[in-house]
């Protein structure tokens, strides 16, 4: 264990098994929406890349897979592929866009000192879950299988999601591809896109559950969210509803395309409504009686 701005813990990462390692796999970042200041996204995204880097060049060790963020297109519009506007809106978003443009810079470099030449698979996932993963698919699953779900207007607001087994395996797949670039940045969307609505219904389904969720107007949940948002305001608590939350999960649309990886000739392996049901099976069997356990990053490196 170890921070990624810490040179030190980086270095002994690398060469934790005695030789340098031949591949880099870089999945640590600064990513939850409450709790990060602006300053401490950019010191984990950005400045991690860079130590990573300088340690990679200090052993020899030439390639690097960096699992990024659709964040980085904000509000490109649609259809937003790997060369849309980089609209981010976020601290999250420029963080991670400034950690790509490291990667860029580094691999521009060319050939390392033990004559090998610096290569980048960059990742850009959406909404990603599966089993073990406790984020806003499990949450999901939870208050429908609470039944504390409710839908506020019609959800048919596309959410593209990002199934963790099949991330995994586009990724071996594109380190063998033989026409990656030195820097090359891939989406990665399980197709074809599901509605808010769809996905509901797909872990109802998944749960055994009959029918539909109980629906309301939009404007009634907006209307309920306001006294959350004023405690959140107050507080700086991070409620689980607010107007935000549900405009985020029945009007917003998150709509990515993947036609970069699919070109290259790979096929996912889950499709993604299977996908949905192995993480509520995981659920049931074990995840409902799970505690997530967050690790957010501390503003400085301990000992600095």
């Amino acid at each position: 264990k170890g921070d990624i701005r810490d040179p030190a813990a980086v270095r002994a990462a690398i060469t934790h098994f005695g030789d340098p390692v031949d591949h880099v796999v870089h999945l640590a970042a600064a990513h939850h929406d409450f709790g990060i200041d602006h300053d401490t996204y950019y010191d984990v995204n950005e400045n991690g890349a860079k130590v990573i880097t300088e340690a990679m060049d200090e052993a020899g060790t030439a390639e690097i897979t960096f699992y990024s963020t659709v964040a980085i297109y904000g509000h490109a519009p649609e259809p937003v592929t790997e060369d849309s506007p980089k609209d981010f809106f976020n601290p999250y978003g420029g963080s991670k866009w400034a950690g790509e443009q490291v990667f860029m810079a580094w691999t521009d470099k060319g050939v390392n000192d033990a004559g090998k030449q610096r290569r980048c698979l960059t990742i850009r996932p959406t909404v990603t879950f599966g089993p073990n993963n406790f984020a806003n698919m499990y949450s999901l699953i939870r208050q429908i299988h609470s039944g504390r779900y409710a839908q506020f207007g019609k959800a048919t607001n596309i959410k593209s999601l990002s199934y963790v087994e099949n991330i995994v395996d586009a990724t071996l797949y594109l380190w063998e591809y033989e026409g990656r670039a030195n820097y090359d940045p891939y989406n990665w969307i399980d197709k074809p896109d599901l509605t808010s609505a769809q996905i509901a219904l797909t872990i109802m389904e998944s749960l055994g559950k009959n029918g539909k969720p109980l629906t309301f107007p939009l404007w009634l949940g907006l209307l309920a969210g306001i006294p959350f948002d004023i405690v959140i305001k107050l507080t700086g608590k991070n409620l689980p509803i607010s107007t935000a939350r549900i405009k985020k999960l029945f009007t917003a649309q998150t709509k990515y395309e993947a036609d970069k990886v699919l070109a290259t000739g790979y096929t996912p392996k889950v499709p993604l409504k299977e996908g949905i049901d192995r993480m509520v099976k995981w659920y049931l069997e074990q995840g409902k009686d799970e505690q997530a356990v967050w690790h957010i990053p501390p503003a400085k490196v301990a000992g600095a």
